[in-house]
């Protein structure tokens, strides 16, 4: 594994790539084939406290900072298993710890840093309205003790494996709104209390396992104290918990790239085909060589939006710019591997095809990198609005 005098928190990657020692290829495999979900696995990080490194030590988390939760992600990517099975209960963190009432961390974080309650769910995306999110259709209805949730969300994953969902609705129609990012309200719902009337999931099948749905809410009652913040404000707390998100996906996409390149340059050390190691040649050097500068150029982004989110001021254009670098960087190291092992990189027993779809979803989710250039462009550059 490539290890220069790069890494930072060497003590906190050993100890969890320990644990991924147990959970090796071929667990990830037989997952893959069988579209199961890695309850084990997730078990055994909660249990070792490491989905609970955003959560404060006075509630029983391990109080670490984002720098040092994104290091966790990656290395469980870059041991070769996939942190997108539990990732959620990380970035989630940004949304309840800065906004979520004394009373609710009191009662829901000791028990998801415990691991009796899961938060793994985050219930943003709708099917018509996409990432123009200000405009999504799911309302919350206040009915005086507590609201009543109608409408649907699309990718919303991990809710079968989840005991509570964050959920961002509107409850204020948005013609009676100034701007149209007010009126949208984050509510943390208890999975386990909807019955099957209030809430249908439809599974939706993917090209890698990724456990995902499509979530009908037909009068589904959250309690009043459930509201996360002020009514109407929940855009600006769901920025947060985004702004979490795109750091962590962009550390697990340089775990993707670091072990891209790893099996790349092992490979082509060891190969050999006209009597010499098929690395000794330009044509192959050089693609994987690119590819590691475009890697830790990424990585350098991902550690200046990591420090500007604990430090608590605005990281939005950092946390964006990594999750673009992180996602090119990694796709390039993974067509780079593939291509570095020719036919080979096809076999399922040589996980690179398997890993090549993991990686692939990051240009897409959970933004596009096309929507990160618009946002570069008008909130960093000042150019005017695309869209």
């Amino acid at each position: 594994m490539i290890n220069a005098n790069t890494d930072r928190y060497p003590e906190l990657r050993e100890a969890v790539s320990d644990l991924c020692e147990r959970f090796g290829d071929e667990y990830w495999r037989e997952l893959d084939d069988s579209r199961d979900y890695p309850e084990a696995f997730v078990k055994e990080l909660t249990d070792a406290g490491w989905l609970s490194a955003l959560i404060p030590e006075e509630y029983g988390g391990t109080g670490l900072g984002m720098a040092e939760a994104s290091v966790i992600l990656e290395q469980i990517n870059r041991c070769g298993g996939n942190a997108g099975a539990c990732h959620a209960q990380m970035y989630t963190m940004g949304t309840i710890l800065r906004h979520g009432s004394p009373e609710q961390k009191k009662k829901f974080l000791p028990e998801i840093a415990g691991g009796q309650l899961r938060l793994q769910a985050f219930g943003v995306t709708e099917p018509n309205t996409g990432s123009d999110t200000t405009k999504l259709r799911t309302r919350a209805e206040f009915k005086g003790d507590y609201y009543e949730i109608h409408g649907e969300k699309v990718w919303t994953s991990r809710v079968q494996h989840s005991d509570l969902l964050l959920l961002l609705a509107r409850t204020t129609p948005l013609d009676q709104v100034k701007k149209k990012s007010d009126g949208l309200s984050v509510f943390l719902v208890d999975l386990r209390e909807a019955t099957g009337d209030e809430l249908e999931v439809h599974p939706i099948q993917t090209m890698m396992n990724h456990e995902t749905n499509q979530v009908f809410f037909s009068g589904l009652k959250v309690p009043r104290g459930n509201l996360i913040g002020e009514e109407g404000r929940g855009f600006r707390y769901i920025l947060d918990g985004m702004n979490a998100e795109r750091t962590l996906i962009a550390a697990e996409c340089i775990g993707d790239g670091y072990w891209f390149i790893d099996t790349a340059s092992a490979y082509a050390g060891e190969r050999e085909v006209f009597g010499r190691p098929i690395g000794q040649n330009q044509g192959i050097q050089f693609p994987i060589a690119r590819a590691y500068v475009n890697l830790r150029s990424a990585d350098l982004m991902r550690y200046q939006a990591a420090d500007l989110f604990d430090q608590g001021v605005k990281s939005g254009a950092e946390a964006n710019m990594a999750k673009l670098l992180a996602a090119d960087a990694s796709w390039e190291a993974a067509n780079v591997a593939l291509q570095t092992h020719g036919g080979y990189g096809f076999a399922r027993d040589f996980d690179i095809e398997r890993k090549f779809r993991e990686t692939r979803l990051y240009q897409v989710a959970p933004i596009s990198t096309n929507l990160i250039l618009s946002f570069v462009a008008e909130h960093v550059l000042n150019l005017p609005r695309s869209y």
